[in-house]
């Protein structure tokens, strides 16, 4: 077991106001995903991991361009999550490097980054495991800029549309799994 806590400390120290809200909306995730192992054992998905991973899911928010929630960085806010898997690999955490670099939005297929043009590396970034897709869909129902707020479906819903509407179906088939 990691202590997720010390890893978001030793990146997010020197960030005061980013550090509350990273520690905020991770927890919300991580409460929203273990609720959902809790309702649904027969997933078998692994509850210490997915409260692990759901903690630093989004370790990489501070290296992007993003003030309106405290980021200061130089890249795309689009980029957090290869950016944080590159430091979890860094400190020996693969699996939960694999959750950083797909959850994004409801993921992306190496064919939709060429085709938009996205600002990340040429490979597959879609869920897999059953832990990276609770904690990808879970998610989905906070949001750092409204960290008061739980997003309801319609919001959620409209906001994949405006990404990218095929992706639609991949919510509604985890909805319809883990609600």
């Amino acid at each position: 077991m990691i202590n997720p806590y010390q890893i978001i400390e030793k990146y997010y120290a020197p960030f005061p106001e980013l550090h509350q809200l990273l520690i905020k909306h991770s927890e919300q995730v991580k409460h929203k995903a273990i609720e959902i192992t809790m309702k649904h054992p027969e997933l078998c998905a692994d509850k210490n991991f997915i409260a692990e991973a759901a903690m630093l899911h989004d370790i990489g928010i501070f290296l992007c361009d993003a003030p309106q929630i405290f980021c200061y960085g130089t890249h795309h806010y689009i980029e957090h999550g290869y950016l944080g898997a590159d430091i979890l690999r860094k400190e020996g955490f693969e699996q939960h490097a694999k959750v950083c670099e797909r959850h994004t939005g409801i993921g992306f297929t190496m064919e939709k980054i060429i085709e938009k043009k996205l600002p990340l590396p040429h490979r597959d970034m879609r869920p897999v495991s059953i832990e990276e897709e609770i904690i990808c869909y879970a998610d989905k129902f906070f949001s750092k800029s409204r960290p008061d707020v739980m997003n309801d479906l319609d919001r959620i819903r409209q906001s994949i549309k405006k990404h990218d509407e095929s992706n639609l179906q991949y919510f509604e088939a985890w909805h319809a799994r883990f609600s």
